[in-house]
């Protein structure tokens, strides 16, 4: 395994970051694997030296978090990178959603209790919030650093400007600033590369992209009729909002014919065209099935060409903004 930098922090992480949406329970979306079934994957992670590991309150309902933390209990505290996020509606009270002060301070402590810690290593928002002054917003972050339940902080998929907006005003206030985005980023969907990942490049933030795969598409097993093959991809109506566009499924085709050339599989050339972004640190992968697990260990490996990245992104078209 490789480890890299967390943009301008001296945080070590592994090159690929083992997302925990997929793990919980299947009550909050059927595609979603129980403790017992999600387990495995992590402990394989770890086995491969996999250190980071990204969750988010929403995700089965804070399910995720506690899976995640009980497999997590016998491991050092030391030699793991554990992200989650706030934001999203955890009930339908009118405090419990959003970026309060008031929801990120009792977010922190819920989330903490849940993954059984002290402390999470990176606490993100997972939206941004348009009814909370940035400013309440940032400090209340600061002030949850400085009390110790989290290191850094982070944000995810929003505009460029926004994000440039709460930085500014960190340095300007003397508060904790972002030290990462993870944002929506992917062979059929590039628009990142036009504001946000300059203004990460430029102010040494990390990049570690959600959706590396384009939920699941690139992987190859989606039909130009939006069908697919998986229990995710038939009840997935989000990945049929954002993708299927005709230049989506002329990006595929190249993937699929390079990934012949190659002997790999679809979704490990797709995954190594993100690992030969300069600009990105570390992508967030998803797995339920542990063969995917292994081809994606196997991916760090694969050496592409200039002229292979360039005939990959050929065909990519302008997509409206998808994500946030």
């Amino acid at each position: 395994m490789e480890y890299v930098r967390f943009g301008n922090t001296g945080l070590k992480v592994s090159r690929l970051c083992l997302g925990c949406m997929t793990y919980g329970t299947p009550k909050w979306r059927d595609w979603v694997l129980d403790e017992e079934t999600s387990r495995p994957f992590i402990f394989r992670a770890l086995e491969h030296g996999i250190n980071f590991f990204d969750t988010a309150d929403i995700y089965s309902l804070g399910e995720s978090e506690a899976v995640l933390g009980r497999a997590l209990k016998g491991i050092p505290r030391n030699e793991v990178v554990v992200a989650t996020k706030v934001f999203n509606a955890m009930s339908d009270k009118p405090n419990q959603s959003g970026l309060s002060r008031k929801h990120i301070f009792e977010g922190i402590d819920a989330s903490l209790k849940r993954l059984q810690m002290d402390y999470v290593d990176l606490y993100q928002i997972h939206r941004w919030d348009p009814e909370t002054p940035i400013e309440e917003t940032m400090e209340a972050l600061h002030d949850v650093v400085k009390a110790g339940k989290a290191l850094y902080i982070g944000a995810s998929s929003m505009a460029a400007w926004q994000f440039a907006k709460a930085t500014y005003l960190a340095d300007q206030r003397g508060w904790t600033r972002f030290v990462s985005m993870q944002n929506h980023y992917n062979l059929v969907y590039r628009e990142e590369e036009r504001e946000m990942n300059p203004l990460c490049r430029e102010e040494g933030i990390a990049i570690f992209p959600w959706s590396p795969l384009a939920r699941g598409f690139l992987a190859g097993n989606r039909t130009r009729d939006k069908g697919g093959e998986t229990p995710r991809s038939k009840s997935d109506g989000f990945a049929h909002h954002m993708y299927y566009q005709d230049n989506d499924f002329e990006t595929l085709d190249r993937v699929i014919e390079l990934a012949k050339r190659y002997g790999v599989s679809n979704a490990q050339i797709a995954l190594a065209w993100m690992l030969h972004k300069p600009d990105v640190t570390t992508p967030i992968i998803g797995v339920s099935k542990m063969p995917h697990l292994e081809e994606a260990i196997a991916a760090m490996k694969i050496k592409l060409s200039s002229d292979d990245m360039a005939y990959l992104e050929a065909p990519y078209k302008p997509h409206i903004v998808l994500g946030y």
